[in-house]
């Protein structure tokens, strides 16, 4: 038997939906919300969607679940009272120099300003100005716009699985920190640039390299050349109220030249260079035994994620470069005698969808004699703003061809912007190796899917797969894989949810529909390629009897490979529980992060303070907490003067500590 709830004394069916926000929407009713996502845990704290319930009074919609004979009403001269008073509190404490904030156009507290018809703020401002954060490489952080909706908060942990940013203080004193009040760019964030897709208000925004860009095409010496990563071109029309499914590339490539870039290339070319490289690595490893599975290494917020989580997995991981740093190489490599110019003076600009790929690029590994193979990292977002600033009509102009070699790709390259769109690209390749039936489409339907985890096994079970998205759930996997309950061969890791399609660079949507059209807009523009494998490219071929011989020789990993390293969560000083001295003393540093706290660094630490203390050797020794040091598996560490002391006790601290101390009494 149906049942219904009356909403605005409508009738209006139950369906399935799970609270009073959805079943209004069906009824073409949208509540005003601050902090609800449909991806997160309930929050209920803006209180902005309250609605009133017969016999209950004022509930909040998002955490109400509809039932049968409800009685709702949406907009009452109460609610709307409160909603304006809600809003207008939130515009208080808020920074509403909004002319110059980069979320002007898709900013939820104007728009729900403007929807309120809220023309003035009766509040005054409780809430002392603070400085902006400037230390990442991808973020910027402006805790004058945070309203403290805490969906940042929520996606870094629920989703991510990282929590680098929370709520600290208390009361009125109460803000959005990352971890010990440090910046993005000291502690483990991954720079996914997932709280900047969710925060509503530009408190957390995407550093603009803008500037940078505009003074090398404007720079007489420089030959600027850049490369379209596959999702961009599934995306960018959004910005120019274009459908999400449309694919743009020809516009795209047509308003850079415009804008004054000398050569436009295509990142999917790169790809296809990365399917080789990378299948090759793959069949090697599997042939001969070696580490599996293999992870894949495109995403650089995974790869940094796994630097900092799961060094002992590092040797799992792909040594390929990203596509992105691929056709760097291969650009300061070729291109300088292609243009008659020194390497130095080729700029070399990434239109991305990843706000990581601007933190991947400034990475010591991809930089050579001061001189880096990307220069410079450009998201969707901002690429409309500059088409926009160019004064160029994006829907009505006319579309042109990227240019060639590496403006060439096949399918595969393609739908590396998909989450299982890698593995994808590498089966193709491997296919014939391993006997996998490859239907006339190409589509291995396997590994494709919305799935956060998918699995799939082909060749007869000779080849098991994984494909995760979001960092949360890829470290589930991992933690299976070390303790043998999972056995793959490969494991496809993209740090955004669908992938790079639904990366922070792009623009930003609310609707998962819109993110699942630019999946198939995708999926369909590697159907009208003329080619689908990536062995297949021509100009890949042309690349390899040129220059790199053959996939994997000496020369591919001098320029397509690259190798990883276990990172500090914090990066940063120590923490000194030691009185400052003129006199030199002793440095003793105990590690205090996650693996060493839980084997008893935290009581080694308590206790060499104490035993200090207590025999008046404050002169002596300078005592102090590090929060990594690297040896994770060898752990409590405690490093006295420069000398590492693994598993260390405290009878051993104790030890060194009464030696020291006498040879400074003598």
């Amino acid at each position: 038997m149906e049942k219904y709830v009356y909403i605005n004394n409508r009738q209006v069916p139950i369906e399935g939906e799970k609270n009073i926000l959805e079943i209004a929407q069906k009824a073409h009713i949208d509540i005003p919300n601050f902090c609800y996502h449909g991806d997160l845990s309930l929050y209920g704290a803006c209180r902005l969607c309250m609605v009133e319930v017969e016999g209950r009074g004022l509930v909040t919609a998002c955490s109400t679940a509809p039932e049968e004979g409800m009685k709702i009403q949406t907009h009452t001269a109460q609610i709307l009272r409160l909603r304006k008073t809600i809003v207008e509190m939130l515009l208080a404490n808020h920074d509403q120099e909004c002319t110059k904030c980069s979320r002007q156009n898709d900013c939820k507290l104007n728009d729900l300003s403007n929807r309120l018809n809220i023309d003035h703020v009766r509040f005054r401002q409780t809430r002392e100005f603070r400085p902006k954060e400037l230390g990442s490489e991808c973020l910027v952080r402006d805790p004058n716009k945070c309203v403290l909706c805490g969906d940042c908060v929520r996606f870094c942990d629920e989703i991510q699985g990282i929590g680098v940013i929370d709520f600290a203080g208390r009361g009125q004193g109460v803000s959005v920190e990352s971890a010990f009040g440090k910046s993005l760019a000291q502690v483990d964030c991954i720079n996914c640039g997932q709280c900047a897709a969710v925060c509503p208000t530009g408190a957390i925004v995407v550093k603009s390299h803008i500037p940078e860009t505009w003074a090398a095409i404007h720079d007489p010496k420089k030959t600027v050349v850049a490369q379209i990563a596959p999702a961009v071109r599934v995306a960018l029309g959004e910005v120019f109220g274009m459908p999400a499914n449309d694919i743009t590339t020809g516009k795209i490539v047509a308003a850079m030249r415009l804008i004054g870039f000398d050569q436009v290339y295509d990142t999917a070319f790169a790809a296809d260079l990365t399917v080789i490289e990378e299948a090759t690595e793959f069949i090697g490893r599997k042939t001969d035994g070696g580490k599996l599975p293999i992870f894949t290494s495109c995403c650089p917020a995974w790869v940094k994620f796994a630097e900092h989580n799961y060094p002992q997995l590092l040797d799992n991981l792909s040594s390929c470069r990203s596509p992105q740093q691929m056709f760097g190489a291969i650009a300061k490599e070729h291109l300088p005698g292609v243009f008659d110019v020194p390497v130095e003076d080729l700029f070399v600009v990434s239109v991305m969808p990843c706000t990581a790929k601007k933190y991947e690029c400034k990475r010591p590994e991809f930089i050579h004699d001061g001189i880096a193979d990307v220069d410079v990292v450009l998201t969707t977002q901002e690429l409309a703003r500059m088409i926009r600033e160019a004064g160029i009509k994006f829907d009505n102009i006319e579309p042109e061809s990227m240019d060639l070699p590496m403006g060439f790709a096949t399918g595969a390259g393609i739908i590396f912007g998909n989450s299982g769109g890698v593995s994808e690209a590498v089966l193709r390749y491997a296919a014939d190796k391993f006997d996998i039936p490859v239907p006339e489409s190409i589509v291995l339907q396997e590994v494709r899917g919305e799935q956060t985890v998918r699995e799939a096994t082909l060749a007869d079970g000779a080849l098991k797969i994984c494909v995760v998205h979001g960092t949360k759930k890829a470290a589930e996997i991992c933690d299976k894989i070390l303790a043998g309950e999972a056995d793959y061969d490969i494991v496809e890791v993209m740090a955004c949810p669908g992938g790079c399609i639904g990366g922070a660079g792009q623009p930003i949507i609310t609707d998962p529909l819109e993110r699942r059209r630019r999946t198939t807009a995708l999926y369909h523009a590697d159907k009208t390629k003329t080619l689908h494998r990536a062995q297949d490219n021509p100009f890949v071929k042309e690349l390899y009897t040129e220059l790199l011989k053959t996939p994997n020789s000496e020369k591919a990993h001098e320029l397509l490979h690259t190798a990883y390293r276990h990172r500090k969560r914090i990066d940063d000083d120590a923490i000194s529980f030691s009185a400052p001295g003129e006199e030199e003393r002793c440095q003793v540093r105990v590690c205090v992060g996650t693996s060493c706290y839980l084997k008893g660094a935290q009581d080694i630490l308590a206790k060499t303070l104490q035993m200090v203390e207590e025999n008046a050797w404050g002169r002596y020794f300078d005592i102090s907490a590090t929060f990594c040091s690297e040896q994770c598996d060898k752990g409590p560490n405690v490093n006295i003067d420069g000398v590492d002391y693994n598993h260390a006790t405290l009878d051993q601290v104790r030890d060194i500590l009464t030696k020291e101390a006498d040879k400074r009494v003598k």
